[in-house]
């Protein structure tokens, strides 16, 4: 689709477009609508990364649990899985986010104007301090927060070796032994065949969609 076809789409032809005004209010509502769940599906996945960090570290200070490394070694893929779920659903809000706001540069012109995708910046900072510390700053807070959750991601595969590493350690390669590395390499793995699966077949189906529809008749009897 060109910039022809898209104008064609909503009449962007026309000034006083209907059907223009009423998209750009819906295109409107939905960036806002989706910025909001941004941040609560944020909030969401911290929650649980903080119980699952606060589980590990809980587990480790146990002095009389048994296979305490083998159990820390379960939860820090358990916050693994969750801090992977969450740099993915960061993305995908992120992919949505810029749908909307890209219909909003696109809808704009003949509804308010280029307002939306007019920056007004200041022209230069006074002192040093103000250029590094006080004054504005051009950033994504969005990409901030994925930036986030990378590094979490490398601290829970930090604490999944270590664990791996303070549970085996102890143990020669007697059968029994060999079972137990078997064990411990087997939750390492599904996690990471989780995470790998929610990449591979977890994005959104763009192709065509072909549902099924079935009318309900109801009348009373």
């Amino acid at each position: 689709m060109n910039q022809e076809k898209y104008n064609e789409k909503f009449e962007a032809d026309k000034q006083d477009s209907e059907i223009l005004k009423a998209a750009f209010a819906q295109v409107s509502d939905i960036r806002k609508f989706e910025i909001e769940l941004y941040w609560k599906r944020a909030t969401y996945f911290w929650a649980l990364i903080a119980v699952a960090f606060a589980g590990y570290f809980s587990i480790l200070a146990s002095e009389h649990m048994p296979n305490k490394f083998f159990l820390a070694l379960i939860v820090s893929c358990i916050g693994f899985v969750f801090t992977f779920a969450w740099f993915l659903s960061s993305r995908g809000s992120k992919y949505w986010q810029e749908n909307w706001e890209n219909h909003l540069d696109l809808l704009e012109k003949k509804v308010t104007g280029p307002l939306y995708k007019t920056l007004l910046e200041r022209p230069d900072h006074i002192n040093m301090v103000e250029r590094f510390v006080t004054g504005p700053l051009s950033v994504s807070v969005s990409k901030i927060n994925q930036w986030v959750s990378v590094f979490v991601v490398f601290s829970w595969v930090s604490l999944v070796f270590f664990s791996a590493y303070k549970s085996l350690a102890p143990i020669g390669l007697t059968k029994d032994q060999w079972f137990a590395i078997g064990v411990h390499a087997l939750v390492v793995l599904v996690a990471f065949i989780i995470c790998y699966m929610m990449f591979g077949f977890g994005k959104t189906h763009k192709e065509k969609h072909t549902p099924k529809a079935i009318e309900r008749e109801t009348e009373i009897g």
